[in-house]
């Protein structure tokens, strides 16, 4: 018999909220003439990310937005990708633009990434945009954390001056989450730990917080005797093994926390969700 007793946080409903308003922006622009633009750039045959970019597809066409794509072959040099880069920047009729990660390991992602103009950086990772971030200022939202807070903020899940532990540092998801919840605003305004699993006694930190965020791409690292009673526990960092998800949080933590995102389907359509908030913002900061 089960004995799980924690309330499930899918994404889901919280993904159809944000796209339901993300279709009503895009309509009124295209009332205007415009039509708004999602470019994205694949390189290899990696099937996890090949499918990645139909799921994104897809979802622009179901959305009203064009889906411009550039698919170059697994040998493609830096300077050529830099160059299709350099061309999308270019179209005024593309607002937004994503190099599917990861690229083959003879490319730097990073360096392409600061191509990108920042202000069609759907995914939030362009160094400036991390900068703004950090400023308090406006910009495109890193996808995670900002589905993450949305998240919590959909659930009800009080924030605002309760102790949140992430665990996890990346430049993805720890970092500008913690960035983001300590930020003054009702749906953030935490009280924010980072810690990782260099910090020997990490369990210490994750076992005090009233929302425990799992960041650090490390299966299972999660355990019930990690999670304080009742706490609320997101499932943010992930491996694959093949096709297999392999999360950051136990299933079992379910038995010890009030709140928990599912293994699948928790903040998956939320990262996904934000990409296109992002991207319907920046077609209308170009026309207003």
């Amino acid at each position: 018999m089960s004995t799980t007793t924690a309330v499930l946080l899918p994404g889901a409903p919280v993904a159809e909220k944000i796209l339901a308003d993300v279709a009503t922006r895009v309509a009124a622009l295209r009332a205007q003439g415009v039509v708004p633009s999602l470019a994205t750039i694949l390189v290899g045959d990696d099937d996890a990310s090949a499918g990645y970019i139909r799921i994104k597809q897809r979802q622009a066409a179901e959305l009203g937005f064009e889906s411009p794509h550039e698919h170059l072959p697994a040998d493609t040099t830096q300077e050529a990708l830099h160059a299709v880069i350099d061309r999308f920047n270019a179209d005024p009729d593309v607002h937004g633009l994503l190099i599917q990660y990861p690229t083959p390991q003879h490319l730097d992602y990073d360096v392409a990434l600061q191509r990108v103009d920042p202000d069609m950086d759907v995914d939030g990772m362009h160094p400036l945009n991390l900068g703004r971030l950090a400023a308090g200022m406006p910009g495109p939202l890193p996808c995670t954390p900002a589905g993450i807070e949305a998240l919590l903020a959909h659930y009800e899940i009080p924030v605002s001056g309760r102790e949140v532990v992430i665990l996890g540092r990346g430049a993805t998801l720890g970092r500008p989450l913690a960035m983001l919840l300590s930020q003054k605003r009702p749906t953030a305004n935490a009280a924010v730990t980072v810690v990782h699993t260099g910090v020997a006694d990490w369990p210490r930190y994750t076992q005090r917080a009233d929302i425990l965020i799992a960041a650090a791409g490390v299966p299972g690292i999660i355990q019930p005797e990690h999670v304080k009673p009742g706490a609320t526990v997101i499932g943010g960092g992930v491996r694959y093994s093949g096709r297999r998800l392999l999360p950051d949080v136990d299933e079992s933590c379910a038995e010890v926390a009030g709140a928990i995102t599912p293994r699948v389907g928790g903040v998956g359509p939320t990262t996904v969700a934000m990409l296109f908030r992002n991207a319907v913002t920046a077609a209308e900061r170009r026309f207003t």
